[in-house]
């Protein structure tokens, strides 16, 4: 990415007169817009019927943008395919879990294992590549939107083929596939590969394997489809970087992971949900996944709102300065662009709700004056972009685990391992320390203390990366319900966490979900989940009233692993973490009062800035490492040298 923040949303000429076009232009620079996502959905207007194209507005459209010094990430449109596909090929329409077919009248109407949606996909993206791969305007492939956002599993006939061919490359026979799928459980062995379906609807639960490998290969499906027109695109334009808008921390249907290991930079979206109590926190989360997944490198933020989005039942409106609170945020926790969807709002669609940089009510307005603000200020820390955040701490999340919790049938539907993950997180936020995300199987070097909230399923390789972490000297905290089964979610027997008994020197003979809250040694509070666990030669640091561990560390090489039986509350878990943190030589970004987001960003050559986000309606003082105070206004944000 280039040293300079981009900054502007999707643009969408093709909803609006011509003669409008100029006008969005002219408010663009005015807005300090230097970048426009561009023919996201445009795909109905650059073939209007099946081979025949339609590029002449837009030429005119690119030609503008380069006209005016403003950068494109250029569209592959293959995110709504036009009416005529679904009319011609129904049978490459999205089939639901009950066998009901979906019709073409929104968006993503095809099956992400359709051949024929495949060829028309490759075909329009392979035009639009040819026609302007001279021209000065793209900076950046966008491919697609949103992948797995409104079809991310298909259960048709085409599916099932292509999941079976997906197993029989997974599994050596159908011998290997019983066995990991354990169907010798309600007589479900199969004895032909034809015999195997998607977990269509059933009259009880379907089997947890099946469940889980079709989730894996419904996010390889979508994945295909990414890496076929990444393949096509590199091939006839390998000058212009790729990539794909996740929706990382919010969207849990794809493996973020594998996407983040295909694109040439990572971009995501984000948005608050307005029911969220503190959603900025859970912004923050968002952010520190997508720095994650980029490997620690600066990303974008492909998408936010300037203020109320149109799919919540309640659609709240940001208050005045919320929305460069949020975009300062982005910034802060190592985004170089930030943009919105989108530019002008629409008059008509099922967006025409969603807020834009140039609302309906045009540009006497709050939004407005908050967006071209914005725009100047992210000109003046033009120096920000290329720096990363650092971050001592590591917290462990895998989608595959939480695809297998995800199965009905587990000891209590309260422990979310999603949320759980979320709630450690803003326990780290609210002590001002900054922390990755990373896969269990990832590198853990550099880091101090790595954090385990949820993690129900896990590999041998990633059990065995965590172990090696603390043996080297690491600390590590591991919550209640993980390290439970394998990586084709069968139990590991001998007693729980079976993955890292020896690791945790805890030994636990069974589950005790609760239905209300239960009072340790200690005076904290334990909620939702406990266990009947055995000190195996780990030190008991706090435990139930009847004598069984609640929170226990046991030494391992050089360093310590602790573990918690029960989900404590979040005073309780924000002292526990306190302690680890302290084990482990993890320091806040700043010291910051309650509700002050303090984050670092620096250059290799040692130039930093310090961001402190006051989301709180008082003044703060925060305290900089090298012992000098600012004053940070309320709903203010000041960056500051160091």
């Amino acid at each position: 990415m280039p040293d300079v923040i981009s900054y502007g949303g999707d643009w969408s000429p093709e909803q609006w007169p011509e003669e409008t076009w100029k006008q969005d232009v002219a408010l663009m620079r005015e807005a300090g817009v230097n970048r426009v996502s561009v023919g996201i959905f445009s795909w109905s207007a650059l073939e209007p019927v099946e081979g025949v194209f339609d590029f002449d507005w837009f030429d005119r459209v690119l030609d503008l943008l380069a006209a005016n010094g403003i950068r494109a990430n250029l569209a592959t449109p293959t995110a709504a395919p036009p009416p005529w596909f679904g009319d011609a090929y129904p049978e490459a329409l999205p089939v639901d879990a009950d066998g009901r077919r979906l019709y073409h009248g929104s968006r993503q109407g095809f099956c992400p294992s359709s051949p024929i949606y495949r060829d028309k996909a490759l075909r329009i993206a392979e035009q639009v590549a040819l026609r302007y791969r001279d021209h000065p305007a793209p900076a950046m492939w966008h491919v697609h939107n949103e992948y797995g956002c409104h079809n991310a599993r298909c259960y048709c006939d085409t599916s099932a083929a292509a999941f079976r061919a997906w197993l029989r490359s997974h599994y050596a026979s159908l011998d290997e596939l019983n066995d990991a799928w354990g169907t010798a459980f309600w007589s479900q062995r199969y004895t032909d590969w034809a015999q195997i379906l998607p977990p269509r609807a059933t009259p009880s639960f379907t089997n947890p394997g099946l469940q889980l490998d079709f989730r894996r290969f419904s996010s390889d499906a979508l994945l295909e489809l990414y890496i076929g027109e990444r393949d096509l695109l590199r091939k006839l334009t390998p000058h212009v970087p790729a990539t794909t808008n996740l929706m990382a921390g919010a969207h849990w249907d794809m493996d973020c992971w594998a996407f983040a290991a295909e694109v040439d930079v990572v971009s995501t979206d984000h948005y608050l949900i307005g029911a969220r109590p503190e959603p900025h926190i859970d912004l923050a989360f968002a952010a520190d996944y997508a720095r994650s997944l980029n490997g620690g490198r600066p990303w974008l933020l492909m998408e936010h709102s300037t203020s109320a989005v149109n799919w919540q039942p309640r659609n709240l409106a940001k208050a005045p300065g919320e929305l460069r609170r949020n975009s300062l945020s982005h910034l802060a926790r190592g985004a170089d662009g930030i943009m919105f969807f989108q530019w002008r709002a629409s008059r008509a669609g099922a967006e025409k709700w969603h807020s834009a940089m140039l609302p309906h009510a045009g540009t006497d307005t709050k939004i407005w004056r908050e967006v071209t603000a914005l725009g100047a200020e992210l000109a003046g820390l033009a120096d920000v972009a290329g720096s990363t955040v650092e971050a001592g701490v590591a917290l462990l999340v895998d989608h595959s685990s939480v695809w297998a919790q995800d199965h009905p049938a587990q000891p209590s539907s309260d422990l979310d391992p999603v949320e759980e993950a979320k709630r450690w997180h803003a326990a780290l936020w609210r002590a001002g320390v900054t922390c990755d995300l990373a896969h269990p199987e990832g590198d853990l070097t550099g880091y101090r203390l790595v954090l385990v909230p949820a993690l129900y399923l896990v590999s041998d390789a990633g059990a065995a990366n965590l172990a090696e972490f603390v043996r080297r000297g690491g600390v590590a905290l591991v919550g209640p319900y993980s390290g439970i089964v394998d990586e084709h979610d069968r139990v590991r027997l001998g007693g729980y966490p079976g993955a890292w008994r020896d690791l945790l020197g805890v030994r636990v003979e069974e589950f005790f979900p609760l239905d209300g809250p239960i009072r340790l040694v200690s005076g904290a509070t334990g909620t939702v989940w406990s266990e009947v666990a055995h000190a195996d030669g780990a030190e008991v640091l706090d435990a139930y009233a009847t004598g069984e561990p609640a929170w226990t560390r046991n030494a391992w090489g050089a360093g310590a692993a602790h573990y918690l039986t029960t989900r404590l509350d979040d005073d309780a878990l924000a002292g526990v973490l306190a302690a680890v943190r302290a084990e482990a030589g993890v320091e806040p970004a700043a010291e910051a009062p309650p509700g002050v987001e303090v984050v670092r960003r620096s250059h290799a050559d040692g130039r930093a800035y310090l961001f402190a986000i006051n989301h709180t309606a008082g003044d703060a003082a925060v305290t900089t490492p090298a012992g000098e105070t600012i004053i940070v206004r309320a709903g203010d944000v000041v960056v500051v040298p160091g």
